[in-house]
């Protein structure tokens, strides 16, 4: 049996990848720069260092790279008061602690971003640590966010959830199964390719499957 979660939290536990996706685009017109917003979607729960080129290229990372990262994040800034925490993410959390699980919750965003996301939801009276991509030195698809998590509690069994294709090659690269969740608009056919074991609806069906598959006790 598992003895950790660890759990994305943008477009998994809050409904933020459209106004990340729209952050970026306003991000890449300020240099000339403009993507097509589907384009930008696919690539959202990568990190920003991977995100830049994998989007526009070596050349536009040479050229701009810290620079549209710095204004990605104060395009959000502008946004971030419309995102909101998934219905269900609380209950998930606080059901997974009851089943005896430790929770380690890991976001592309630190500082006041990021913590201002995990008050949606209380993430930090739940979470036993909590990681950053600013924590690690490559961001998803790189598994480090993932190895991070399970030194930070010292897990040897640790499932992994997200919402991205970016967060299965992370949690495949780390050996650690990935169930994944249809909040942040990627596919079943994607998730799956991305590595998925399972995918579904909603973080309520999630906590079914995950008592059901991986709990049996519970």
């Amino acid at each position: 049996m598992p003895d950790t979660a660890i759990l994305d939290v943008d477009g998994t536990l809050v409904d933020s990848t459209y106004q990340h996706a729209l952050a970026w685009y306003r991000a890449f017109r300020r240099f000339d720069i403009t993507l097509p917003v589907r384009h930008l979607h696919r690539a959202i729960g990568m990190g920003g260092d991977q995100l830049v080129p994998h989007v526009a290229g070596d050349e536009a990372e040479a050229a701009h790279g810290d620079d549209l990262r710095a204004a990605h994040g104060e395009e959000f800034d502008r946004l971030i008061d419309e995102v909101s925490a998934f219905p269900d993410a609380r209950e998930l959390l606080e059901g997974l602690r009851a089943d005896g699980l430790r929770i380690v919750l890991a976001t592309s965003g630190g500082g006041e971003q990021g913590e201002h996301l995990l008050s949606l939801f209380g993430g930090r009276d739940l979470a036993d640590a909590v990681v950053t991509s600013s924590d690690v030195e490559s961001s998803k698809p790189a598994p480090d966010i993932v190895e991070l998590a399970l030194a930070q509690v010292g897990s040897s069994d640790a499932f992994l959830v997200g919402d991205a294709t970016w967060d299965g090659q992370a949690g495949v690269r780390a050996g650690v199964p990935f169930y994944a969740v249809r909040t942040g608009g990627f596919s079943d056919d994607e998730l799956l390719e991305g590595g998925a074991t399972r995918v579904v609806q909603s973080l309520h069906e999630l906590l079914g499957v995950i008592r059901s598959e991986l709990l049996p006790t519970s």
